[in-house]
């Protein structure tokens, strides 16, 4: 692809500024990113698309479930479809390194549009079997393998590295304000005229992405130098972030994170039913106030502009804290209150490791430490699912939630510290205008200061 004007990735920092290695520039408007032509074409298609792709997903486990009134076959097909990912994620990776990635997503765009309206196609005639539904869900997974790391490392192309931030940030708004609406839209048409329309509408939706892309500028986009075909990719990339502090720790802080905090399909709906005993409605309602919070954590996080560990170990801190503070709070409202901010600083440790991560990465290597970002962001919950489920189990709601939110919590205040030790800083803890203060202290400047 040709650039534009002064258009080159970010180079990837030194292992040794891992405190703001990975800041931008400081944002003046929330949007900025949509001044961009080639991204506001994307943004306005993936509105579409990502409320279609929440209406199939409720249309998808109804229809299954209506199929084979089997709570266990609703597993089966979430776990095909998120199989592909684990299993060759790494793979996907490395062929988006090799890839141009606007050609690469038309394609699989495209195979997840033909997806759902060959399940459309079925609904509609009455031919549909659980075991077409099993085979959709597999493909959509294995589209996803390539699709997840082009879309994530494309954002870069399309915007540069000085407006990345926003526009993962804004990336973010866009899939939790779909959460919002397609679920609603997809449970009118199920309950109207069946789930097959649902389908139909999903694979129709992916027009306006695919449109998108045709029409962007490709002089305009952002440069990125492809990685030649070659033996021992994978390795590579597997070596490169083992060997870069400001890429491996946030990685294992997101795998702790999204394998024992973010758990929220046990932990909501164990609260809705053993410990307030409320219904179906009350579930939807966490859930509906958690995507607020979402939404409002993804737009705060485009208005700061700032991609930096330390407020990825800070709001993951917060972020379990609330958990345990939700843990033991004795009534409906407040804990039902409390969802807001855990879907901000969700959110923000999702958006800032999104960002921070990308920016450290040199870009021949993006596709490749992406996929590997998103195998563990999005493997961790399968994972912990069974465990936090048995202590649910075992000893009740509060105990599994508690238990979630102490190892986020410990977990990255434990990574803060060899970020900080890493990056040459040291803890300080003092008074500032007659409050006091905890903040990290590059070792070199207090080293400095004491000899003058």
């Amino acid at each position: 692809m040709s650039t534009g004007s002064g258009a080159h990735s970010a180079p990837a920092p030194t292992t040794h500024d891992t405190s703001s290695a990975t800041e931008a520039p400081r944002k003046a408007s929330m949007f900025s990113s949509l001044k961009i032509r080639n991204y506001r074409l994307y943004f306005m298609g993936q509105v579409v698309s990502n409320t279609g792709t929440w209406m199939q997903r409720i249309a998808q486990d109804w229809l299954v479930l209506s199929l084979t009134g089997s709570a266990t076959a609703v597993g089966v097909t979430t776990a095909l479809q998120f199989l592909p990912m684990l299993l060759f994620g790494l793979y996907g990776g490395v062929l988006v390194d090799r890839l141009p990635k606007r050609p690469t997503l038309l394609v699989t765009q495209s195979a997840m549009a033909v997806t759902g309206l060959a399940l459309a196609a079925l609904t509609l005639t009455g031919h549909v079997q659980v075991w077409h539904v099993y085979v959709a869900a597999f493909a959509v997974g294995l589209a996803t393998v390539v699709d997840n790391p082009a879309r994530q490392s494309f954002v870069s192309e399309m915007v540069g590295p000085g407006q990345l931030q926003n526009a993962v940030s804004l990336n973010s708004a866009n899939f939790q304000s779909a959460r919002l609406v397609g679920p609603a839209v997809a449970g009118l048409l199920i309950t109207g005229v069946g789930t097959g329309w649902a389908f139909l509408l999903n694979g129709l939706s992916f027009v306006a992405p695919i449109a998108g892309l045709l029409l962007m500028r490709s002089r305009e986009l952002h440069a990125v130098e492809r990685a030649p075909r070659g033996k021992g990719q994978l390795r590579e990339g597997l070596r490169y972030v083992a060997g870069r502090p400001q890429l491996i720790w946030p990685i294992v802080l997101v795998g702790f994170v999204g394998t024992f905090a973010f758990n929220f399909p046990v932990y909501l709906s164990a609260f809705a039913d053993d410990v307030f005993h409320a219904g179906a409605g009350t579930y939807s309602l966490f859930n509906t106030l958690m995507a607020v919070g979402s939404v409002t954590g993804a737009l705060l996080a485009a208005r700061r502009g700032t991609a930096r560990l330390r407020v990825l170990s800070a709001a993951a801190m917060v972020f379990g804290a609330v958990e345990i503070v939700a843990a033991v709070t004795p009534q409906l409202w407040m804990f039902a209150a409390l969802m807001v901010p855990l879907g901000i600083f969700g959110m923000t440790v999702n958006v800032t490791a999104n960002t921070g991560i990308q920016m450290a990465t040199d870009p021949a290597m993006r596709g490749r430490v992406m996929a590997f970002y998103m195998m563990v962001f999005l493997g961790g919950a399968p994972v912990g699912a069974p465990i936090v489920g048995w202590i649910t189990d075992a000893y009740g709601a509060r105990v599994g939630l508690a238990a979630g939110g102490a190892i986020a919590a410990l977990a990255a205040a434990a990574i803060g510290l060899v970020l900080a030790r890493t990056g040459g800083l040291r803890l300080a803890v003092g008074w500032h205008h007659g409050h006091p203060t905890v903040r990290f202290v590059p070792r070199e400047r207090e080293r400095l200061a004491t000899v003058a």
